[in-house]
């Protein structure tokens, strides 16, 4: 089996890669009948001669390739036809953006695999950059609030090396007497948890939270049975929630009474309430002054996230009154972080470890007769046409909806 790494080229570029020179090397010595080819390209985070040097052959052309792997959309006019693709597609929620992209995918006879589709047999994603939005997205929050307040000014996560440049940065910085929430108790959530933890952040209970006042800063993590209540009163628990988010209210304007920074890291499910509409904004009560929103679901379940900002221009500020964009440093304003592709600011690490995911799950799929059914799940077309799981996209591909 001939594995491609294709060169990214959607715009803005991505640096990001599926498997990384070592993982290569990982590869080709557990599964003696993989090859891999790397196409060349000039913005990879790793470059060609990193390949080259651990002996993997750098190629200017793909087509003798049967798998190909990248991590954003390719676009229309440099898929080949009748090859294996895996990459993130943005299509599985049929995204109007999309749309032609999905056609070309079956006109051309391509076998797509989604990188958001890669489950284990109960539904759990396999491979997925999460992680690494939690660690960006954190840091990006903490330099939101400095800057928001003039306290410092940290240096922007793409121009560090790794997780560990970013996390040598926030040590240097005095925080006042803070109460940061942190939801989300997933890889997103988790990842931002670890920034928290390597500044030396004392982690406090809800209990303890909504009611104690301290003299140095605290966090606490909560998820979305702490957050949402049932509608009739019955104690509710997580696993009821995702099952019938239409029974549950919103229980999270008691956090926003005493946060002062909110770093969003939860998963928001169709038909879940809002953690807090525009009307909880303008309460005098509600005290969120800085939100680092990694969901990043506009105009949804935080608000103050109106649009998705960029690696560029990440901060904008949000006036909860006229609700409208303003200068995030106004007294009025919530300053609101929201990038919507924040491990592409660490696209070393997320490389890394999105890269050994994919080595433990998927390529043994491929030696192994897809014993798990990893592929089967996974593929959302086949012979030009959209596979059974993914057939609720027909109507989607014929313009219908």
């Amino acid at each position: 089996m001939k594995f491609g790494i294709i060169r990214e080229r959607k715009n803005p570029p991505d640096r990001r890669v599926v498997l990384s020179p070592k993982e290569c090397q990982n590869v080709l010595s557990k599964f003696p009948k993989a090859e891999i080819l790397v196409e060349s390209s000039p913005i990879r985070v790793f470059a060609d001669k990193e390949y080259a040097d651990r002996g993997i052959q750098v190629v200017d052309d793909m087509g003798s390739c049967e798998v190909l792997l990248g991590v954003k959309e390719v676009p229309i006019d440099a898929l080949i036809p009748n090859k294996k693709y895996f990459f993130f597609s943005h299509t599985i929620k049929k995204q109007p953006y999309n749309r032609e992209l999905l056609r070309a995918i079956l006109d051309k006879n391509i076998e797509l695999y989604d990188h958001e589709v890669i489950t284990n047999a109960k539904g759990a994603r396999l491979v997925a950059f999460g992680r690494y939005a939690g660690i960006v997205g954190a840091y990006n929050g903490f330099r939101a609030y400095g800057l928001k307040y003039n306290l410092y000014k940290l240096p922007k996560a793409e121009s560090l090396l790794d997780q560990q440049a970013l996390i040598a940065e926030l040590k240097k910085i005095q925080l006042p007497n803070i109460k940061i929430l942190l939801t989300g108790k997933g890889r997103v959530g988790n990842g931002a948890k670890e920034m928290l933890d390597a500044m030396g952040l004392e982690q406090v209970g809800v209990a303890e939270y909504l009611k104690e006042d301290f003299n140095y800063p605290v966090y606490c993590q909560i998820d979305a049975s702490e957050y949402n209540k049932r509608k009739d009163g019955v104690r509710g628990n997580k696993a009821d929630f995702f099952q019938n988010p239409e029974a549950y209210k919103s229980n999270f304007f008691r956090f926003a009474k005493v946060t002062d920074f909110y770093i969003a890291g939860h998963f928001y499910g169709d038909g879940a309430p809002y953690l807090y509409t525009r009307e909880d904004a303008k309460q005098p009560e509600f005290n969120i002054k800085v939100v680092a929103d990694i969901s990043c679901d506009i105009d949804g379940p935080v608000a103050s996230t109106i649009r998705p900002s960029t690696i560029a221009d990440p901060i904008y500020g949000y006036e909860p009154k006229s609700e409208t964009e303003t200068d995030y440093r106004d007294k009025n304003a919530i300053a609101v972080m929201a990038v919507d592709n924040l491990p592409c600011e660490l696209p070393r690490d997320a490389s890394v470890g999105f890269g050994e995911a994919f080595s433990k799950y998927v390529i043994p799929s491929f030696f192994n007769n897809d014993k798990d059914g990893l592929l089967l799940r996974a593929r959302m077309t086949q012979n030009g046409k959209l596979t059974s799981r993914y057939a609720y996209l027909q109507d989607y591909v014929d313009g219908k909806e």
